[in-house]
This record gives structure tokens, C-alpha cells and sequence, in this order.
């Protein structure tokens, strides 16, 4: 009879400890939250001993076993994790197990650059020259494009969770080329069927992204710069100035008429064809749009002040138009006609025009010079 008390005195003190161990709250409300971070490949063991360190267990070996007792080795996820409040360690490993991890978030919009991107990869503690750095390894995209000097292009815009250990940089870069070749790998048998380089190809759709935010006009404004190209016309716009402009650390937010000069490639107005290169990272809209473009005649289009444009097929066509929009804007917001500024016959009143502040002619010189082969600005 002893030996039974004994036994049963012995397995109820084993059961209060182990309940003590796992279930009773080893952290209390209002207590300051605690960073619990579990690193990639670490073992449960490793993982007790993290949380011994942070005074939520006792034993470690107890919270391996108590974990191979639940059937969860291999289960609990990397991360970091945000203890708060009333804790048991029975939670924290519903916790780990969930993969409830705090996430540190990127988001590099579409239309930036490798130079942008570094600054807001900055902004969340990966040092800017690292991530350059990590733009430059041209082995992630050399297959699909063996001339490529950087990743400028190939970095595809979307959020990203800033990663964790050694070279958060390139593991960054790496995970945004994946997601860019997510996007084009389906269409690459096209690509092959058309001839046209992959390189061409996001070129035209980076300028498309800087040209409009209207994912609808895409396919309409890569038309009209593939229509150029094929008549041998310059492309004549903007944002490629700036790319060179800010190449050259010479951008200050505007483009001067002296600017129309540069002498850089990337210079749609003095060099025929596209700039050799991309000037930022097109989204997946702009991409499509550049492969699959409108037909159509097109070749000038105009802002209307409201985000979108009125594109043209004749060069008379697209004067009257930046008439319109462009040199009498105020007469328009007043509400008054402007002055000797026909509308090309048979087309409908313009819609939706607004009193916002100039607006450069999209693929033009600044106001009121027309896109297309019309006189330099002097």
C-alpha cells in the first residue's frame, strides 16, 4: 500500500510539474512584449534554449519533449514572433506552430528605379549600397538577358517581407527576380514566336509604366511607341530624359528645354530608337501591354489633365488636341472656348478635363510643343 501512495505521490508531483511547465502562464498581462526570434533550420532544443534565455521556460529539455509529445517536431515555423500578454507555453507553441510571425514589409511601387528602391529599402534597415550591390548580379537574369548590366527592369514591383540573416540584400534582389520571372515565364514562347528580345520588350514596357498610371491605356500607349519605332520616328519622351537626367545626378523635379540636349542613350529625343535599356521596373500590366500592345494607327498622345490622354494618329490631329489641352488649359477650367483651337473633325468633345497644374505633353517636349517630329524647342 505505501509503495502505491508512493507511486501515486510520485505521478501526481511529475503531472503538477508538467502542467506547471506547459500550461501554467509563464508570462503575465501587462507584461512588456518580449521578440522571440526562431532562426531558419533551428532545432526544437535550440528553440527552448532561446526562450530559457528569455525567462519563459525553465528547462529546455522539457520544452523538446513537450513538443515531440504533441506530434509537432518540424512543425514549428522560422520567423519572429511578438510575445504579449497572458502566455502559457502550451500557446506559444500554437503560436509557433501557426507561424504567427511579425512581418517587416517593402513595397517598391511600379514605375521605380534601382536608385529609389535602394532609399526604401533603406528606409527598412537594408542598407542602400547593399542593395545596389545586390542589383548588379546579373547572374539571377542572365539567361534571359545576356547584355543586362544591373537589374534595372527586372526587380518586378510589389511588397516584399524584409528577410531575415545574412544578405537580407541579395536575398531581397533574389526573391524579386523570382516574382518577375513568375510573370513573364508564361509568356515567353510568345516571345520566341515574335522575335523580339525579352530585353526590347521590358524597355518599352518600363516607359509604358512611366507614361500612364491608367492600366487600361497600356496596351493603347505601347502601340503608339511601337508604331514610332517602326516608322523610324523618335520616341520622344520624357521619362527617359529624367532616367538620363538623374544617371548624370543633374535631375532637380523639373526638365528644362536645354535638357532635350543631353547627350545619353537613354535620350529618347536626340536618339532614335529605344534607350538601351530599361529606365524602371515595370508591373505586370505594363509588361502585358508591351507584349500584346493595341493595334492600332496611333502615334502621339496628349494628357488631359485627369490622368488619362487623347491619342492621335495624324500630327494636325495631335496640335489641335494639345491646343486644347494643353496651351489653353485655363480658358477650358473657366469654362470659356479656347481660342482658335478646332476640334479634328468628327471626333467627340473632349471629356473629364480638369484645373490641375500643367502637365507635360506625354512623349513630347514640354508644353506647348507637340509629340512627334515638329520643331525643336530653341
Amino acid at each position: 500500500m505505501r509503495k502505491l501512495i508512493l507511486s501515486l505521490i510520485l505521478i501526481a508531483a511529475v503531472y503538477g510539474a508538467w502542467f506547471y511547465e506547459t500550461r501554467w502562464p509563464v508570462r503575465r498581462a501587462g507584461e512588456p512584449p518580449q521578440t522571440l526570434v526562431v532562426a531558419q533550420g533551428a532545432g526544437v532544443l535550440d528553440i527552448g534554449r532561446e526562450l530559457e534565455r528569455l525567462g519563459l521556460v525553465d528547462h529546455p529539455e522539457v520544452f523538446r519533449l513537450y513538443v515531440l509529445s504533441r506530434g509537432e517536431t518540424g512543425r514549428l515555423r522560422a520567423g519572429e514572433y511578438s510575445l504579449e500578454g497572458t502566455m502559457s507555453v502550451e500557446q506559444i507553441v500554437d503560436k509557433l506552430v501557426r507561424g504567427d510571425v511579425v512581418r517587416h514589409t517593402v513595397t517598391f511601387p511600379e514605375g521605380t528605379g534601382l536608385d529609389e528602391m535602394a532609399r526604401l529599402a533603406a528606409n527598412k534597415g537594408i542598407p542602400a549600397a547593399d542593395f545596389l550591390a545586390a542589383a548588379h548580379n546579373t547572374a539571377l537574369i542572365q539567361d534571359l538577358d545576356p547584355e543586362a548590366k544591373d537589374l534595372e527592369g527586372y526587380l518586378f514591383p510589389d511588397t516584399y517581407d524584409i528577410p531575415r540573416g545574412a544578405d537580407p540584400a541579395g536575398q531581397l534582389v533574389a526573391r524579386m527576380v523570382r516574382r518577375f520571372r513568375a510573370v513573364v515565364t508564361p509568356e515567353l514562347p510568345a516571345l520566341a514566336a515574335s522575335g523580339r528580345k525579352l530585353r526590347a520588350v521590358v524597355t518599352l514596357a518600363s516607359i509604358v509604366e512611366t507614361e500612364t498610371a491608367r492600366p487600361e491605356e497600356r496596351p493603347r500607349v505601347a502601340a503608339v511607341f511601337l508604331n514610332r519605332l517602326e516608322r523610324r520616328m523618335p520616341l520622344q519622351t520624357d521619362p527617359t530624359v529624367i532616367y538620363a537626367l538623374r544617371k548624370a545626378g543633374t535631375y532637380d523635379g523639373n526638365i528644362h528645354r536645354e535638357d532635350l540636349d543631353v547627350d545619353s542613350p537613354y535620350n529618347t529625343y536626340r536618339f532614335p530608337g529605344l534607350p538601351p535599356g530599361p529606365i524602371a521596373s515595370p508591373g505586370r500590366a505594363s509588361l502585358l501591354a508591351a507584349l500584346h500592345p493595341l493595334q492600332t494607327r496611333e502615334l502621339y498622345f496628349v494628357s488631359r489633365n485627369d490622368g488619362s490622354h487623347q491619342f492621335s494618329e495624324t500630327l494636325a490631329e495631335h496640335e489641335r488636341w494639345v491646343n486644347l489641352y494643353q496651351r489653353h488649359r485655363g480658358a477650358i477650367a473657366a469654362g470659356s472656348p479656347p481660342p482658335a483651337s478646332p476640334l479634328p473633325p468628327g471626333l467627340p468633345p473632349p471629356a473629364g478635363v480638369s484645373a490641375s497644374p500643367p502637365a507635360a505633353v506625354a512623349g513630347s517636349p514640354p508644353p506647348p510643343a507637340p509629340l512627334g517630329p515638329s520643331p525643336r524647342p530653341s
